[in-house]
């Protein structure tokens, strides 16, 4: 090598001794790509329904164990025994003999039980696009808020937000961090005790006012059982088709994958009061067992429109029953 600065030859041994360790950065790892991250997120269902395909011949052992690692993955009694049924009757249609043609059984059959939960945004059928977003708290409904609307940003649309969550003193700031992040307007109330439909309420007169494309509002996160709660809901919902006769046109409803079969409790109950058009499933992160999607899909199919699988901006993506299936159970394609 050639050196741009003359200095006096040292001998090779002294510089060896002399000169420091070469150093560089430290190169960042390389970002998952979004099968990768969602493989990783479902990694603890992954594990237990892998292990009981390994090194075992396809028998009645085999089911029985499958039906318990289904139901473990917080897949809920009806929709394992469901697919377990269904598993062995493919099993002897097709002469099924090995466990690795028998996992792709399976992964199959849960993209099918899944597959009529997958539906996609139409953004342009109405303008402004109202989207109700409802949850309890600490589901990650507000952050939530903010990745949709990076994403609707991302297929060209103008997005403006709603602070309607006016029970939760930090929420209307965190959706205004959001906003800002995004460079996108929040319309809220001053006081922490605002009227949530009258926040809203304002908010679709501004979004058509401002020509806007997808108009969010966020609303207080309750528990299903608070019945004064879910009565304010409702008002909210009465509000906004007071000011938009065809709103809302999504009604979505944000859970976390962590919290199992609790989960379907809260989609039956908002489903109940709200009439949802849709769910945000989030956290599925590691620690997630992610079988609670076909528990929904068995009590209550409510369409998924997206899953999230960690805190990144662009970690929030539409849901796709076949490569979630190939997530749970580890295949590559």
């Amino acid at each position: 090598m050639f050196s741009l600065f003359k200095s006096k030859p040292e001998p090779p041994a002294a510089a060896a001794a002399t000169a420091p360790a070469a150093t560089s950065p430290a190169a960042e790892p390389p970002r998952l790509g979004w099968a990768d991250r969602l493989k990783a997120g479902l990694a603890k269902t992954r594990n237990q329904l892998a292990a009981a395909f390994i090194g075992l011949k396809v028998d009645d052992a085999l089911f029985e164990e499958l039906e318990m690692a289904l139901i473990a993955a917080d897949c809920g009694v009806d929709a394992s025994t469901h697919l377990i049924e269904s598993l062995r009757r493919k099993a002897n249609l097709e002469r099924i003999e090995d466990g690795n043609t028998l996992k792709r059984a399976l992964a199959d059959l849960i993209a099918e039980l899944l597959g009529p939960l997958e539906r996609r945004l139409d953004l342009d059928r109405a303008r402004p696009l109202t989207v109700m977003i409802g949850g309890v708290n600490g589901v990650g409904k507000t952050t939530s808020i903010g990745k949709l609307a990076k994403y609707f940003q991302g297929h060209g649309k103008s997005v403006l937000l709603a602070a309607g969550d006016t029970f939760r003193a930090a929420a209307r700031e965190q959706l205004t961090v959001w906003g800002e992040r995004n460079g996108i307007a929040v319309i809220s109330h001053g006081g922490a005790t605002g009227d949530p439909a009258a926040v809203i309420f304002d908010a679709v007169n501004a979004a058509r006012a401002r020509s806007i494309d997808v108009l969010m509002a966020d609303t207080a996160g309750r528990l299903p059982t608070q019945t004064h709660l879910m009565e304010e809901i409702r008002k909210v919902k009465r509000s906004i088709t007071k000011a938009d006769a065809g709103a809302p046109h999504e009604v979505l409803l944000v859970i976390d994958a962590n919290t199992g079969q609790n989960a379907v409790a809260q989609v039956k109950a908002f489903d109940d009061a709200l009439k949802l058009t849709g769910l945000v499933v989030t956290k599925l992160d590691g620690t997630a067992k992610g079988g609670v999607l076909c528990a929904i899909a068995r009590a209550r199919p409510v369409p998924i429109l997206f899953i999230g699988v960690g805190e990144g901006i662009d970690d929030l993506r539409p849901f796709v029953a076949r490569d979630f299936a190939h997530a749970m159970l580890g295949l590559d394609d």
